[in-house]
């Protein structure tokens, strides 16, 4: 017995040892069809989700795609307060960004009574939320492209942020918020223009993150044709669904 215990007779406490990435996706049991095709492999292309805008559930399905390019960026923690019959009653709000720096961004807000508990949500709000990015030229089309494909504009509460395409090797003339979400996006070069209460760093981040959502939104000369847009994923693989509920029922009586 003396060989498990410490300093004053107390028992040590083994740490659990911690799970990769991976040996969480291997554990993981979807819940979703989406979550199902994308385990199984049906869905192996991950602009699909957004091409028939599925609604995307679960984070696994984002870690699944973007395990090794996604990158997280705690933007700002901070406490917050309500009055209570018994007083305040303090918690913590954490904004979160994600991107892989590869046209796909993800904003999320969560507010808990621990820092962690709080980072964590916003976290997995992060990638819930995750957009894809459309990128263009500026002038000529050469090379790959680099910056906004037009003027585009976001608000929240008071601010108004506006995104100006720029020439190649500009880089991105803006303010640290909006910087960071920007090359979280893989946008260039940029210039932008904001204007209200921007010291406010969550309507700031808001606003930046809805102008650049807008991208898609604008259709350019070059996708005025017409395109052969194939069947919804459910659509396609609802034998192998409805087999799978049937598995799923059988096993449950």
């Amino acid at each position: 017995m003396s060989e498990n215990r410490g300093f004053g007779g107390r028992r040590r406490r083994r740490r659990r040892a911690r799970r990769s990435k991976d040996d969480e996706l291997r554990e993981w049991t979807p819940v979703t069809k989406l979550g199902r095709l994308v385990k199984t492999g049906k869905i192996a292309v991950f602009e699909e989700i957004f091409l028939h805008s599925l609604p995307i559930k679960e984070p696994q399905i984002i870690d699944l795609f973007l395990k090794e390019e996604l990158k997280d960026e705690v933007m700002k923690i901070k406490p917050v307060q309500k009055q209570t019959r018994a007083g305040q009653r303090t918690k913590f709000k954490a904004i979160v960004a994600v991107g892989d720096e590869n046209r796909h961004i993800g904003l999320g807000v969560k507010c808990s009574k621990e820092v962690a508990t709080a980072i964590r949500g916003a976290l997995i709000l992060a990638k819930l939320a995750i957009i894809p990015v459309r990128k263009g030229f500026w002038g000529n089309k050469v090379g790959l492209p680099h910056t906004v494909p037009s003027k585009v504009s976001g608000k929240c509460g008071s601010v108004r942020v506006r995104l100006i395409p720029a020439p190649r090797g500009t880089g991105l003339v803006a303010a640290p918020v909006s910087k960071k979400l920007l090359s979280l996006a893989g946008i260039e070069d940029c210039y932008t223009s904001s204007r209200g209460s921007t010291s406010t760093l969550g309507n700031f981040a808001k606003a930046t993150f809805q102008a650049i959502a807008r991208t898609y939104t604008f259709l350019s000369p070059d996708l005025w044709g017409s395109y052969k847009i194939n069947k919804n994923p459910f659509e396609n693989h609802s034998a192998w669904l409805q087999e799978e509920a049937d598995k799923k029922a059988a096993l449950l009586e």
